[in-house]
């Protein structure tokens, strides 16, 4: 039997508990999907800065500990830099013709 309000003791925590249950539900099905999209994207762009930077960091390193391996034969400085980025750039050539051939071999099926 419905009451009078303020004659219930009870009447502001149930309301309360009431107010408190609408609106985390509410929250569940509107900002916990966004949130976890955002933290989703955020933490992946984080990753791929952080393994690009490692990538270019590792390239720079083995230029460098190539560099130096040719040193250590009968090699002036100068020649064995010219020599490293040769090679590295014959590596990326080759890379990059096969990345073309398979490019060609997907369009054509």
């Amino acid at each position: 039997m419905p009451s009078n309000p303020l004659s219930d003791p009870n009447w502001a925590p149930q309301l309360a508990d009431t107010i408190e249950r609408v609106v985390g539900q509410v929250r569940d099905k509107t900002t916990k999907p966004v949130i976890m999209i955002t933290r989703g994207l955020v933490f992946g762009l984080l990753g791929l800065f952080v393994g690009l930077l490692a990538v270019v960091v590792l390239l720079i390193g083995l230029l460098r500990g190539f560099q130096a391996l040719i040193d250590l034969s009968p090699v002036a400085h100068k020649t064995a830099v010219w020599i490293s980025y040769l090679a590295l750039g014959g590596v990326f050539c080759f890379l990059g013709v096969l990345s073309m051939r398979k490019r060609n071999s997907r369009e054509a099926s």
